[in-house]
């Protein structure tokens, strides 16, 4: 993005540790890193992440952008990633309005590692539609879910993280995995900014439940298909229902349950 300062602070994602197997046998071990990331706004304190520290800055940029504190790339001059300080800095061009009272109400997620919403984010799906295209083919799904088990993932070698892909058929576009399902999915909102990528015909794929907050943020990155090989809770499919999602749950080989949205995929 010409204009924009951004850092390349990636960390490793998993780090190496001695553990002790049931035959009492000294095993390396690959565990998954986890880093707090302080997020600064103009030099205002705004919130503390727990991440893998992969994709901090698309991180930090995704967040903004699904909290709606910004509502485009333009408007951010630097992100800064400094992992002596464990902090983010960000400065905006114009600042944000209004911030105090936009962060003033909080509600807690039910995301692993305990995320976030600011505002009334709640209260703005009324005004989210979703364009009523984006078919897609079973043998497209089944693909897409094959190609998302043959990477090379960091859950393979550490587990205790989570996982989303953003794919368009069944090319993988990004794939990013952090200890919260809500830092991957902001990840990606953050790579889709940086690189002018829209959501209308692409699928959102998660390996985590599809809770109210998964559906409200792939709505607002206007992705209308939602995969994922977990379930959904009831907030889930109520807001995935009125802003016109389909979501697609239980997804793995070749079994699936379509719970909104069936006339996206197309008949056998």
């Amino acid at each position: 993005m010409p204009g924009l300062l951004l850092s390349r602070s990636a960390r490793p994602a998993t780090v190496e540790i001695d553990a002790v197997n049931e035959r009492g046998e000294h095993v390396p071990t690959a565990i998954a890193g986890e880093h707090p990331l302080t997020l600064y706004i103009d030099k205002r304190e705004l919130v503390t992440l727990m991440t893998l520290g992969c994709a901090p800055e698309a991180l930090v940029i995704g967040y903004l952008r699904n909290q709606r504190l910004l509502h485009s790339i333009e408007e951010i001059a630097a992100v800064q990633v400094d992992w002596e300080t464990e902090a983010a800095a960000v400065t905006t061009r114009g600042g944000i309005p209004d911030l105090d009272a936009r962060t003033g109400r909080r509600t807690v997620t039910t995301g692993c590692g305990q995320g976030t919403m600011f505002g009334d984010l709640m209260e703005e799906i009324d005004s989210l539609r979703l364009p009523p295209g984006g078919a897609l083919t079973r043998e497209a799904l089944y693909g897409l879910l094959d190609a998302v088990r043959r990477r090379e993932s960091i859950y393979k070698q550490a587990g205790a993280v989570h996982g989303c892909a953003l794919a368009q058929g069944t090319e993988v576009l990004y794939f990013v995995e952090d200890i919260g399902r809500h830092n991957a999915v902001d990840a990606i909102a953050g790579l889709m900014w940086l690189d002018g990528v829209e959501g209308a015909d692409k699928i959102f794929y998660t390996t985590g439940r599809l809770t109210s907050e998964m559906v409200i943020k792939a709505a607002q990155m206007g992705i209308p298909l939602l995969v994922s090989r977990s379930g959904l809770t009831r907030m889930g499919y109520d807001i995935a229902r009125r802003v016109g999602m389909t979501l697609i749950g239980r997804a793995q080989g070749s079994h699936y349950l379509v719970y909104t949205g069936g006339e996206r995929l197309e008949p056998p």
